[in-house]
């Protein structure tokens, strides 16, 4: 299964009822592309630059479904729907929709949707990853190896037992790292100003304010949404609060993860930090730009990284599939998806 793919072609099946032309901008799994072209939706698949969705590349098509790569910012949203074409539904596969203008589909008449539950489980396990990969220099070790050196004092890392976790956003993947940290033996702390009330009184330690979690926690976790609030929330003034002594009193320096969005760490802010040694580790899966091949956190030997694979398992796509043909099919039906975001039709 590919993630994306550049290659254009059309399958069509005619059927009595409803047959939406489907346009996949960013490569879909193959069993729900063939179980929608089963049902007589048409499936297009293949990637649209900027300057063609916004000169209305996707005016024929009634439904979009597109990854982080595919941005659909104002201009492309009324260029394609409305009176300008016939676009009516946006389904993001993956849970962030800070790709789409949702206020601008509104406006436009446009469904916007996403799959919530679907990548959960595998960006819960990547975050654990860079977790346990920081503290215990596995990728640092494996590059020394890979250059002929036997590091092995040099390599002595810190366990994750003993240790405050600190989640920026307490979502539903920042809730399943909680469960596994906990289980790791770590203390778990969170900020979350839109929490659920219903979650608040969880077996956790509540902050109030963004300084506070990072002036605590030694190893923090970044959960939340990027917006105007939350970019660059993680920066050097609030890697220069944490305490590098655990909760234990080992001295385990500091540590951050960020599988969310990319643009809430302030990237040159952070490689300052690990520069300086205010930060001992820094992992990243996702980019204020992508792809991030010449970024310049990659020449420092304490960061890690990996190319926004969050979602990228072949279970988290599976699951997408199946979610966005439960979505379809609501809109066949003339219903108002569980999981639209701006409850239109």
């Amino acid at each position: 299964m590919a993630l994306q793919t550049r290659t254009i072609f059309i399958i069509s099946l005619t059927i009595e009822g409803f047959m939406a032309r489907i346009a996949v901008t960013d490569g879909i799994d193959e069993n729900a592309a063939e179980s929608l072209r089963e049902s007589g939706h048409e499936v297009v698949i293949g990637h649209h630059d900027a300057n063609s969705l916004e000169s209305g590349s996707l005016a024929d098509f009634d439904i979009v479904i597109i990854r982080s790569a595919t941005k659909m910012v104002k201009e492309a949203i009324i260029a394609n729907s409305g009176g300008n074409g016939s676009l009516k539904m946006i389904i993001r596969a993956g849970v962030g929709v800070d790709n789409i203008d949702i206020d601008s589909a509104t406006s436009c008449g446009v469904t916007v949707c996403n799959t919530p539950g679907a990548s959960t489980n595998a960006v819960v396990e990547l975050t654990i990853g860079h977790l346990l990969s920081s503290v215990r220099n596995i990728v640092r070790s494996d590059r020394k190896m890979r250059d002929g050196v036997w590091a092995k004092k040099e390599m002595r890392g810190s366990e994750l037992r003993g240790k405050r976790l600190g989640l920026i956003g307490y979502g539903r993947i920042a809730r399943g790292v909680a469960e596994i940290a906990r289980g790791l033996g770590m203390e778990i702390h969170a900020y979350d100003p839109y929490m659920s009330s219903d979650l608040i009184n969880g077996n956790f330690t509540l902050h109030e304010e963004v300084d506070s979690i990072f002036k605590k926690c030694t190893h923090i976790s970044v959960h939340c949404f990027f917006s105007d609030e939350t970019r660059h929330m993680v920066n050097l003034r609030r890697v220069s609060l944490m305490p590098r002594i655990g909760a234990d009193g080992i001295e385990c320096g500091n540590h951050i993860v960020n599988c969310a969005r990319g643009g809430i760490v302030n990237e040159g802010e952070i490689l300052e930090a690990l520069k300086s040694g205010k930060l001992s580790s820094a992992a990243l899966d996702v980019f204020e730009n992508e792809p991030a091949t010449g970024n310049s956190l990659l020449e420092h030997d304490r960061f890690s990284s990996t190319p926004h694979t969050g979602a990228a398992t072949w279970e988290a796509q599976a699951r997408i599939g199946s979610e966005i043909i439960s979505i379809v099919e609501e809109f066949e039906e003339g219903r108002i998806p569980a999981s639209a975001l701006n409850g239109l039709l």
